[in-house]
Formats: structure tokens, C-alpha cells, sequence
């Protein structure tokens, strides 16, 4: 970053710290598809990426009077992005795994108790210990008994 970009981004800062309203538009204005870029290069997703900026805006807004170093505010807002986008795929990822484990809990409490079924409880937490496009793999294979060539061609 340019040591003009950061003379006006401390200068926006100290406005908005002073009580000047319309200093923060500005460093929207300024930041704002930067904040979007970096989230969606951490969560890979457009929707989830906006929102993440949109998030660390209301962070910052909150924060901003705490800012010692107004001409450091592209590198604190940044790390925010940062730290909130890793936030949002750490959830993103929970959800999935509690998704696939409700599912496989579901399948399998159909079954009546034997060992068979103990079985298939202890092979369905081995699964989900595998990445995710393992796991497709191994359920496609062995409980719905798809042959190779039907996996690969459905998975490309």
C-alpha cells in the first residue's frame, strides 16, 4: 500500500473518530471489495464472502475509537477479515460434519441390535474421520453398492 493510501486512510479514521459521519462511506467506499476479495479467497464462496464483509464492517464501526494508529487501519481492518472469515468456514465446516453424522446416525438406527450393526457404527466413525471426498467415495462403494466405474463417472 501506497504511504498516500495510508495518509488518507489515517485521515478518514481520525475524522470518523472525531464524530465526522461521513469519513466512514468513504472508507467503504475504499475497502470494502478488498475486504470481500480476501474473505472469498479464505471461504471460496461469493454469498458467505459478502456477508463476512459485512460482519467486519459492524466489527469495525464498533472498534474503530479503539484504533491507536489510524494510518494502520488497512492491516487491523485486514486481519479482522482474517480472523472472521476463518471463523465462518470453521462454522461452515462444523455444520457439514454434524449434517453427515446426523445422516449416519439416522441410517443406522433402523437396523435391529446385533453385531453387524456395532459393526457399522464403529466403520461409520471411521468415515468421518476421512476427508470429505473420501467419505464419498467408501458410502457410494460399500453401503450403496455402486461398482468403480459408476463412482468415477459420477464423480468425474
Amino acid at each position: 500500500m501506497k504511504t498516500d493510501d495510508r495518509a488518507i486512510d489515517g485521515a478518514l479514521v481520525q475524522d470518523y473518530q472525531a464524530g465526522n459521519t461521513r469519513a466512514l462511506p468513504e472508507l467503504v467506499k475504499r475497502w470494502h471489495k478488498q475486504f470481500c476479495n480476501r474473505a472469498f479467497y479464505i471461504v471460496q464462496d461469493a454469498d458467505e464472502a459478502k456477508d463476512v464483509a459485512q460482519d467486519c464492517w459492524r466489527t469495525i464501526i464498533d472498534k474503530m475509537e479503539t484504533l491507536e494508529d489510524p494510518k494502520s487501519f488497512g492491516g487491523w481492518a485486514l486481519r479482522i477479515v482474517y480472523t472472521k472469515s476463518i471463523d465462518a468456514l470453521r462454522i461452515k465446516q462444523k455444520e457439514r460434519k454434524n449434517k453427515d453424522s446426523y445422516a449416519n446416525e439416522n441410517s443406522l438406527v433402523d437396523e435391529p441390535y446385533s453385531e453387524k450393526t456395532v459393526l457399522k457404527q464403529e466403520l461409520a466413525k471411521a468415515i468421518q474421520e476421512l476427508p470429505v471426498e473420501q467419505q464419498h467415495v467408501i458410502r457410494l462403494f460399500y453401503l450403496s453398492d455402486y461398482s468403480l466405474k459408476d463412482i468415477a463417472k459420477l464423480l468425474n
